[in-house]
């Protein structure tokens, strides 16, 4: 069955608890297959065997719990069961239980829209073809589920257990109890007669000693399959676990493998409540959070521009006490003494008190409030956002609610840990999440750090200097760009331009509009390399005739219909200036590619591995069990899916197989002659028996130890390579930076006051940079830039994606942007700065080595189409100093 799992994980892009989970699933179903009036203590005791944690299904069936941290991916979890289930086992029928309307409805979109980015079978060819069936319970009883034309295939039953719970008061049956006309028994009956029907419970900590569930007993399903963030129930005595956990992956864990946000509590420099009114702190703690919010709002956007992904609008979250301090909360944020009135249309009001067309609006604004085009900024809720209101975008939490610290750190961060990019970016402002909590920060800390906690929160703490420091955007455009009055896209109220005082280049607006025309068509001819290899080519009189074609096919002069006449602007003249200026202010930047010609055949070398650190103990049975149990080491893991290996090698090889760039059909005899290398180590100091619970029990672990060291043999073979030059030159990407508003723009000349924090600063003052902005790493990148404004004709700093270079790390191919380019009257200069103690670091080499292969088939290139040669130069950052010249350091140091 395993093939399934690798070709479903595949599919559906799942992350490795997810995958865990299903490969669990995939060995409980070969050691106990799922069928009707299976004996129940029978089938605990099989899987007890090797779950020891599955102490009791607490069902009348065979009932698991799959503990997945919220933002980890239940729902996808869930596709992932059905899809398995169906092409494993050939199982067709579903009953999926929601806990609540949200949710309910959220699950019929998941599980039905094949057009919604989160449609939970996208990859899965299968139901490409023939989708499954939705039955909800508001169309159950609308027909014949039997018949074969409207419910053949796969029929997945969505139900919410709040409607079922609130028609079982009184000892009443349920109304899908009731007799259905269309096939002459109940429709509850006509599932419970199914003999192979599989429950799906969603949050089932939400009802799991409910009438609800307790009528679902008797649909007798074959299998249960339960999804939750929380495994426990709370009693009079506490909190009181599941006895049917099966994976448990908390959010501690999420957080290590950075799958969620990271949560970090949030106090002022030298917070100090004595004398302070409890109105007091919670006024500073509201506005301290519209503060975090502002400036996550700007990081946010800065982010976006720099990658090229879309910009995310956060928003904040306050909870309040009740409804009374939630209207008052509302008003004070309506107050134009609240921040001038910035939010007085931002801010929504979420609680029980709404209804109508009143309670309508504010429900549709909850649910939009990760659009871009929705104003809300603000969301004021009494008690926390229950499951299934899944945003991406919540940034800051003021919690103004009297809790104790573990009831506030479980309440505040369920609904804010979602990532909006689906992964961690590295950028701390991105992947954080804060709460604000002065008075209660140091009671935070500590329950976040006790032993028992599962997480560890991280401390933030505010200089009330740096919150009134107020943050934007700055978008620094080509000088090609400013000059023709090209605006970045998508501006928002947080977004600076800067060479805002630079003079255009044409005042009129119809001149304008006709040069903004022409670069558009120039950065079209980007893909020509053949008629415009270099920029000079577009001065060429036939080049510059066929942009004032098109300028003239795609101009529509205002008003020229309406008043029969109208001047036509000089297309011939804007075109040539228009031109003039895209060559004297961009730099030649051809788009290189480097493809095989004929069949690439790649492997590995043998080699010796180096096994001394590789050193588990012995596994034993009480171990295992307390790993099973907690989870608390993701590489606690029954490999794949737990199943006994012939041969403990085999254990080793099936690990690396997971591996994309590993063919076992080609690397077989590589393969086995590591896996026996790794068995002969752990023999040498265990049993052959302990030896395969170690292998197995630590396989993805030691896979990936093994996988590391195989990228030092690697090798690649083609028939031959060639340079494909896709692009004869590309346009200059803008830049986008955070700074303070406040901050004037820093002289590049100066050395600023405090070196050591330089990306703060934003400078500017160039002669002949290609940007009206910069921003350096260091002080060394900021006298380089000194040099080379006196010594070149034209320069600039590379954005993100400027240039298409990768190098090899390991088995990843990231893409490197050099420090700056710069062109004299001979050369393009590639230039990096380094420190003096990272010019032999191993990714620094890397780097260097790939720029040179590019700068050699772009000087090619440039040779034979009349430019100048390209040259990479690594510098050491001691080695710059004012009284250097870009050609002396070019000569000391050009490889």
């Amino acid at each position: 069955m395993n093939r399934h799992v690798n070709a479903i994980a595949g599919r559906l892009s799942l992350r490795a608890p997810q995958r865990r989970s299903l490969e669990i699933l995939d060995r409980i179903t070969e050691i106990t297959p799922p069928k009707k009036d299976r004996d129940l203590l029978a089938t605990l005791e099989i899987i007890r065997s090797e779950f020891p944690s599955v102490t009791d299904f607490e069902r009348e069936f065979p009932s698991l719990c799959f503990a997945l941290a919220t933002g980890v991916g239940k729902t996808r979890l869930m596709g992932a069961f059905i899809s398995y289930l169906h092409l494993a086992h050939g199982i067709n029928n579903f009953f999926v239980l929601a806990p609540n309307l949200t949710i309910y409805n959220k699950l019929i979109t998941d599980f039905s829209d094949r057009t919604y980015s989160k449609y939970v079978f996208k990859g899965i060819s299968d139901f490409a073809i023939d989708a499954p069936a939705i039955i909800t319970g508001d169309n159950y009883n609308q027909h014949d589920p039997a018949s074969g034309t409207l419910f053949g295939g796969v029929r997945i039953n969505i139900f919410n257990i709040s409607k079922i719970n609130s028609e079982v008061r009184g000892g009443k049956a349920p109304r899908i109890k009731r007799l259905s006309e269309y096939i002459g028994e109940s429709y509850f009956d006509y599932l419970a007669g199914l003999p192979d029907l599989v429950l799906l419970m969603d949050e089932s900590h939400r009802y799991r000693a409910s009438a609800g569930i307790r009528a679902i007993n008797e649909l007798k399903p074959i299998l249960g399959l339960e999804l939750t963030a929380t495994p426990f129930v709370e009693g009079t005595k506490g909190a009181v676990p599941f006895k049917n956990v099966i994976v448990d992956y908390p959010l501690g864990k999420a957080m290590e493998d950075g799958f969620v946000k990271e949560p970090a509590v949030v106090t002022r420099k030298n917070f100090n409540p004595a004398g302070m009114s409890p109105e007091e702190i919670e006024r500073m703690k509201l506005e301290d959070g519209v503060r975090l919010h502002e400036s996550a709002k700007v990081e946010l956007e800065t982010y976006a521009r720099e990658t090229d992904n879309k910009i995310v609008k956060p928003f904040l979250l306050v909870i309040a006490r009740d409804t009374t301090h939630a209207w008052q909360l509302l008003a004070l944020i309506q107050s134009d003494g609240f921040f001038e009135g910035r939010y007085k249309d931002k801010v929504i009001q979420v609680d029980s008190s709404r209804t109508g067309a009143d309670e309508e609006e504010m429900i549709e604004r909850l649910l939009k409030v990760e659009h871009p085009e929705e104003p809300t900024e603000i969301v004021i809720h009494v008690n926390m956002l229950k499951e299934g209101w899944d945003v991406t975008n919540l940034y800051t939490i003021v919690p103004l609610r009297a809790a104790n610290a573990r009831t506030l750190i479980e309440q505040s961060i369920g609904r804010g840990l979602r990532l909006p990019y689906g992964k961690r970016t590295g950028v701390t402002a991105v992947d954080r999440l804060n709460i604000v909590a002065h008075d209660k920060f140091q009671e935070i800390i500590d329950e976040a750090n006790r032993p028992d906690s599962a997480i560890h929160l991280k401390a933030v703490v505010l200089d009330i200097d740096e919150l009134d420091q107020k943050t934007a955007t700055i978008v620094s455009q080509s000088q090609v760009a400013t000059q023709l009055g090209i605006k970045p896209a998508d501006t928002t109220v947080s977004t600076q331009i800067a060479g805002q005082d630079v003079q255009p280049l044409f005042t009129k607006p119809e001149e304008q509009k006709v040069a903004q025309i022409a670069y558009e068509v120039i950065r079209k001819m980007e893909n020509q390399p053949r008629t415009v290899p270099t920029l000079a080519h577009l001065k060429n009189p036939e080049v510059q005739a066929a942009i004032v074609k098109a300028v003239q096919e795609q101009h529509r002069p205002k008003q020229l219909e309406l008043e029969g006449v109208a001047e036509l602007p000089d297309f011939t003249a804007i075109v040539a200036q228009t031109v003039e200026l895209v060559t004297q202010h961009t730099i030649d930047i051809p788009r290189i590619l480097v493809v095989p010609k004929g069949e690439v055949k790649a492997g590995f070398k043998p080699f010796t591995l180096k096994l001394d650190t590789l050193r588990y103990p012995a596994v034993s049975d009480e171990l295992w069990i307390q790993h099973l149990r907690t989870s608390q080491r993701d590489k606690v893991t029954l490999g794949a899916g737990g199943i006994e290996e012939k041969r403990i090698e085999d254990y080793v090889v099936s690990g690396l197989m997971d591996f994309d760039d590993i063919s076992y059909d080609d690397q077989a005899d590589l393969l086995y002659d590591l896996a026996a290398q790794t068995a002969k180590h752990f023999c040498s100091y265990l049993s052959e028996d302990e030896a395969r619970r170690v292998l197995r029990c630590y396989q993805h672990d030691i896979a990936r130890f093994i996988h590391a060291q195989m990228q030092d043999h690697s090798w690649e073979e083609a028939v031959d390579y060639e340079v494909v030059v896709s692009k004869g030159y590309v346009e200059l990407k803008p830049s986008a930076y955070t700074y303070s508003i406040n901050d004037p723009v820093a002289d590049y000349r100066i050395s600023p006051n405090d070196k050591s924090n330089m990306s703060k600063y934003v400078f500017g003052g160039f002669t002949r940079c290609l940007y009206p902005i910069q921003k350096f790493a260091s002080d060394a990148e900021r006298l380089l830039a000194v040099i080379i404004d006196r010594d070149a004709m034209k320069w600039f700093k590379p954005a993100k994606g400027q240039f298409q270079i990768f190098y090899k790390q390991g088995a990843d191919h990231p893409e490197y942007q050099p420090d700056f380019v710069a062109e004299t009257n001979d050369a393009i200069y590639m230039l990096e700065p380094k420190a003096s103690n990272q010019m032999t670091d191993p990714i620094v080499i890397a780097k260097k080595e790939a720029a040179i292969r590019w700068c050699k088939n772009a000087s090619d290139y440039a040779r034979a189409n009349g430019g100048k040669p390209w040259r990479y130069v690594l510098i050491r950052h001691n080695a710059i100093a004012q009284n250097m010249t870009l050609e002396g350091l070019s000569q000391q140091f050009t490889s």
